[in-house]
């Protein structure tokens, strides 16, 4: 199965692509457009520029419906969000502090018990002996 954030990433870059090549088209329009009516350059100049800001709207609303759609979509899938992430890692952060000291803790013990004078221990012969001649 193709990665998700793949899939979406070609289908924006499509998208802008397929956007980018309208307004170059559009361009060529107005000029075409500019030749037949008669337009001087300076109303092609201000036509152009009302066409464009037009058209950087739509562009707007269709890249907000398309990130709309994208998180539509992306949220059927449970993914978590960055915020998520990030509070996870930071409790993974705690605990792996946690985990570290009580390791340090534990290593300290057993050097503390290897080190500790060992105790001669008698057989218990030895000892039911001492205790019968009391």
């Amino acid at each position: 199965m193709p990665d998700v954030r793949e899939t979406f990433k070609e289908a924006w870059s499509q998208a802008l692509v397929g956007l980018n090549a309208a307004e170059q088209e559009a361009e060529k329009v107005i000029g075409k457009i500019a030749d037949a009516a008669g337009f001087t350059p300076e109303d092609v100049r201000r036509h152009a520029r009302e066409f464009a800001e037009r058209l950087q709207t739509q562009r707007k609303e269709i890249e907000k419906t398309i990130d709309d759609a994208v998180k539509r979509a992306t949220s059927r899938f449970k993914l978590p969000s960055r915020e998520e992430l990030d509070g996870l890692r930071q409790r993974v952060d705690v605990i792996a502090a946690r985990v570290e000291a009580m390791s340090k803790g534990e290593a300290e013990v057993k050097a503390d018990v290897e080190s500790a004078p060992v105790l001669e221990q008698k057989p218990a012969e030895e000892k039911k002996a001492e205790g019968e001649g009391e």
